[in-house]
């Protein structure tokens, strides 16, 4: 298993729209495996592959406890089916934006459809923590970031925070 170097903000990748995964194979399971790595490492509870600069529709989710067993997830395809009418408000904060964490509201529930590595296709409710972590790791999926549940104002100082860190780590490197 391979730790992968994250994509961080301001880079554009994080914007692209990812394309479907055609097919679950060994390929692909070594690389779920070194997403895992990868987000326990960081450390964080979801990871999408786009995080990690591989436009695919697949993401790694372990919403488990430090003090409970691991609980390694992996959807591919996901895509919410459903979402409820109430709201919750959890504190993000994404692998790809460090250190910076802002309250978003988002449905409460969800319904997701997804591809497993069994190659069979799958559809789970969630709630809670879960399902603030699957919205928040799809939308990296279609481009999307928590930050863009924020304020202009809000958003705009924190993509520029990050753009002049990019800059400087160019400049001294």
């Amino acid at each position: 298993m391979t730790i992968k170097p994250l994509i961080i903000l301001p880079d554009p990748v994080l914007r692209k729209t990812s394309e479907p995964v055609a097919r679950v194979d060994d390929a692909l399971k070594r690389f779920a495996d070194d997403m895992l790595e990868t987000m326990y490492e960081a450390p964080g509870i979801g990871l999408a592959a786009i995080q990690v600069g591989e436009p695919l529709r697949m993401l790694t989710i372990d919403i488990s406890k430090e003090e409970e067993a691991k609980e390694p997830r992996v959807f591919l395809n996901p895509e919410i089916v459903s979402r409820s009418e109430d709201f919750s408000v959890y504190e993000e904060g994404c692998l790809s934006i460090p250190e910076y964490f802002a309250e978003v509201e988002r449905p409460a529930r969800v319904s997701v459809r997804y591809l497993g590595l069994d190659g069979e296709m799958h559809e789970e409710e969630a709630e809670g923590l879960l399902a603030t972590c699957l919205q928040h790791e799809i939308d990296h999926l279609n481009g999307v970031l928590f930050i863009d549940y924020l304020s202009k104002l809000k958003r705009d100082m924190v993509i520029k925070k990050f753009t002049k860190a990019a800059r400087t780590k160019r400049v001294t490197a």
